[in-house]
């Protein structure tokens, strides 16, 4: 029996640059994201020419896992959950089946949200720490961003679903 998808841990950062805070659990906001994080408050590093919505960033364990064993061949340090940047940590599903909710409405711990599209990794999370390359470790694995859809309490634990879109 395969284990349900579910969230393995929450992260935020209160301001951009500022180190990833492990979090017990995130009140999000329709419309905004987890308060407290950077992007709810407009305070993220992001292009103001080209809005996205970054309500919240979600990123497969096992993608982590994937990344952090090509960096490790390559003698590399690696990248812990909060290093990546994302807010919450999936485990029990596959960087790919993650990807595949962009464009889809799924819930998480009970809440609607909808995925806008792949985060595409950048340089930011490696030069913030001075390392390495995290675009060729984490392409394909970065996560994706979604749009909060409802408002409410996120925890360790909480399932990941989704809704299969069905013609009537």
């Amino acid at each position: 029996m395969t284990a349900s998808p579910q969230i393995h841990s929450l992260h935020i950062a209160d301001l951009a640059g500022k180190p990833m805070k492990q979090i017990e659990q995130a009140n999000i906001m329709a419309g905004e994201g987890i308060l407290g994080d950077r992007y709810a408050a407009g305070l993220g590093a992001f292009s103001k020419t080209k809005p996205k919505i970054r309500h919240i960033s979600l990123i497969a364990l096992s993608g982590i896992a994937d990344a952090n064993r090509q960096l490790l061949d390559n003698q590399y340090p690696l990248f812990s959950e909060g290093d990546t940047r994302r807010n919450v940590v999936i485990k029990h599903l596959s960087a790919n089946e993650l990807n595949k909710l962009v464009g889809k409405t799924f819930y998480l711990g009970g809440l609607a949200f909808k995925g806008t599209e792949l985060c595409e990794p950048c340089q930011r999370p490696a030069n913030l720490l001075a390392r390495p390359d995290f675009i060729k470790a984490f392409e394909g694995r970065g996560g994706i961003r979604a749009e909060a859809l409802e408002s409410g309490i996120l925890t360790n634990g909480g399932l990941l679903t989704h809704q299969l879109n069905i013609a009537t």
